[in-house]
């Protein structure tokens, strides 16, 4: 059985199509084909991904009418068009990624200049203060660890001089 013939053959007079089928149609990833299965009795029956038409080896085939029907409902209702690519869309709160709003990275540029100046105070990088932070001026420890990680590169990166603040925040050489 060739590859083609795995993902979409005729069963019982009808198209039914594999899961490697519906993602290259629908551009989805495995997780979300997955997902749009376990998840269908929480949607209204026009958005429901279909029950599995029969299985063949080991692998589930679903009626291919069936699936471009969800597809072309779900595009409609959800207002997607083919899927390209997974995970979060830039503007999602991902830190230096350069996502978020300007208050999250407003606060992400505080807690980075704080873990900064617990740097320079502490003459280096020791263990727990991240910890420590976390419990001086609130937050969750993670939060703290990824500050204290950009801090530490930062840190590194101007040699531990302490005399050197930084770039101005208009970008402008510091005095």
């Amino acid at each position: 059985m060739s590859e083609a013939d795995a993902l979409r053959q005729i069963e019982g007079g009808r198209w039914v199509v594999s899961r490697a089928w519906v993602m290259q149609h629908t551009g989805a990833s495995v997780a979300t084909v997955a997902r749009w299965y376990a998840q269908r009795e929480q949607y209204p029956p026009q958005l429901q991904f279909p029950e599995v038409a029969c299985t063949i080896g080991r692998t589930h085939y679903y009626d291919q009418q069936a699936v471009e029907s969800f597809w072309t409902a779900w595009q409609e209702d959800v207002g997607t068009g083919r899927l390209k690519a997974a995970g979060r869309r830039p503007g999602d709160g991902r830190g230096n990624q350069g996502g978020g709003s300007p208050t999250q990275r407003d606060r992400r540029g505080q807690a980075v200049a704080t873990a900064l100046a617990a740097l320079r105070q502490a003459g280096g990088y020791q263990r727990g203060l991240a910890a420590q932070l976390a419990r001086e001026h609130g937050g969750n420890e993670r939060m703290w660890q990824r500050a204290m990680s950009e801090a530490r590169t930062q840190y590194q990166q101007r040699g531990q001089n302490h005399d050197d603040p930084g770039p101005s925040p208009q970008g402008q050489p510091s005095p």
